[in-house]
């Protein structure tokens, strides 16, 4: 079977949205309870994309010193998206992972070395088989300090992947701009469906970003 390779639609000729939110308010995670737009005092937050969303908000809830997480649309250009309109590749959004956590128990650093080797940064526009720009690998900063933080993290773990026979690094690291949150039977989806199917893309290495 062929396919056709997945571009970044035009701005242009993008989805127009909405100016309605597509997940109902307040929600409540469904694995900590509190509201998922929650954000504690003092904690930090991340918001990364490494394929479909719903087994890496999973990967990132299990990951000790994670206080709430998300699931939504970023790095596009279509307000208030709809899976449906994401998938679709005419958004240019990206599924996204909002993490919040805390930055006594887990540096920016640390939380992207998760990131990095739990999916495969290197393949584009896809993951395994998941094929189109709503899977390809991101991460939306929320600052200079995040930027530069990911440039670092990104540059140290790229030998490693080349050692393991891995091409460049496709991540795409960039200002978050708007993230929108995807609709309620998203969150927390592999709580409510255990047996849902969304595997981690893990290639086995290993990242040590504070080295």
């Amino acid at each position: 079977m062929l396919f056709t390779k997945p571009t970044m639609v035009d701005p242009r000729v993008a989805l127009r949205g909405r100016e309605t939110p597509v997940l109902s308010h307040p929600f409540f995670h469904r694995v900590f309870g509190h509201p998922v737009d929650r954000v504690p005092e003092g904690a930090e937050v991340a918001y990364l994309g490494l394929g479909c969303f719903w087994g890496a908000e999973k990967l990132y809830w299990n990951t000790p010193g994670v206080l709430n997480t998300a699931v939504g649309y970023a790095g596009g250009y279509t307000p208030n998206p709809s899976y449906e309109e994401a998938c679709s590749g005419r958004t240019g959004h990206a599924e996204v992972v909002k993490v919040v956590y805390d930055p006594k128990k887990l540096s920016y650093e640390d939380v992207l070395a998760v990131f990095f080797e739990n999916h495969d940064p290197t393949q584009g526009f896809r993951q395994g088989n998941d094929r189109g720009t709503q899977y390809r690998s991101g991460i939306y900063t929320l600052d200079d300090d995040q930027a530069q933080r990911a440039v670092a993290v990104r540059d140290a773990v790229q030998p490693r992947f080349t050692q393991a026979g891995y091409g460049p690094i496709t991540t795409e690291i960039a200002p978050l701009g708007e993230f929108y949150y995807a609709e309620d039977y998203h969150q927390q989806y592999l709580e409510a469906n255990p047996r849902g199917y969304c595997p981690i893309h893990a290639t086995g290495v290993t990242c040590n970003p504070g080295a």
